[in-house]
């Protein structure tokens, strides 16, 4: 049987597979599903029409499904969809879409997100990520797969963070983020690639200098952006490394951090 606090409100509609835990005082609306061996700590709030899979743990504090922060929100039935897998701090927020965007906030697999952070409406966040505490995203905002947010970064709206990126503590992101870039500063700056990050996934010594390659075309050869975007796609025909440029390339819509 589900194993359910004595305090905790559980609506009667809720969807809670037999093996899910739920702690003290934890409240959970009628619209809510909640898949196998999640685990929902004490005081935890979990609201709207929110779907959560398999596996995830969900601490003491920590706020899915609420309203979305944007004036514009009038009440349309919109979703919070989280994968599986997932490590949610405390007093982390992850808030639902809006009719305005695409209607779902979107939580992928595998993700670490520390104390603190926040989520905002329409968000897409890949597989593989880990926000340090006090990350914040505005509304619109797609991290890619791999990424690493360092503590306190706070990231515009209508962003993307391209796969394997990662940012230091307090960087305040304005533009997109190229794959593999590491990004620093109060006003982000591109400060080379996330050589042993890759390293720790995989990467052969081959795959890291292609993709320095393809760093120093959009940053140290002298070449435009358009120029750069043209050589990056044509090399990544062979080098396979580089696709995820190209479709970063075709999202991409605030120009790069510079």
């Amino acid at each position: 049987m589900t194993k359910i606090h004595s305090t905790a409100l559980v609506d009667h509609n809720a969807q809670l597979h037999e093996s899910v835990e739920v702690g003290p005082y934890a409240i959970i609306g009628p619209d809510v599903v909640i898949g196998e061996n999640t685990i929902i700590g004490n005081h935890a709030s979990i609201k709207g029409n929110t779907i959560i899979g398999k596996n995830n743990k969900i601490f003491q504090f920590a706020v899915l499904g609420e309203d979305p922060q944007d004036k514009k929100y009038n009440g349309e039935p919109t979703k919070l969809l989280i994968g599986d897998n997932n490590v949610i701090r405390e007093f982390s927020t992850i808030h639902k879409g809006t009719s305005n965007g695409t209607g779902i906030t979107v939580v992928g697999n595998n993700n670490m997100f520390l104390a603190y952070t926040h989520i905002a409406h329409d968000c897409i966040v890949g597989n593989n990520t880990i926000f340090a505490n006090s990350v914040a995203l505005g509304g619109h905002v797609h991290i890619k797969d791999w990424v690493i947010l360092g503590a306190y970064t706070i990231i515009h709206q209508f962003i993307v963070i391209g796969e394997h990126a990662m940012t230091s503590g307090a960087t305040g992101v304005a533009q997109d983020v190229p794959p593999y870039t590491m990004a620093f500063g109060y006003r982000a700056e591109p400060k080379g690639i996330n050589t042993e990050g890759l390293r720790r996934r995989g990467f052969t010594a081959t795959q890291i200098e292609n993709v320095k390659n393809a760093y120093k075309m959009l940053y140290r050869n002298g070449l435009s952006y358009n120029e750069a975007k043209d050589f990056i796609t044509e090399l990544a025909d062979e080098q396979k490394e580089l696709q995820v440029y190209v479709d970063f390339f075709s999202e991409s819509n605030r120009g790069i951090i510079r």
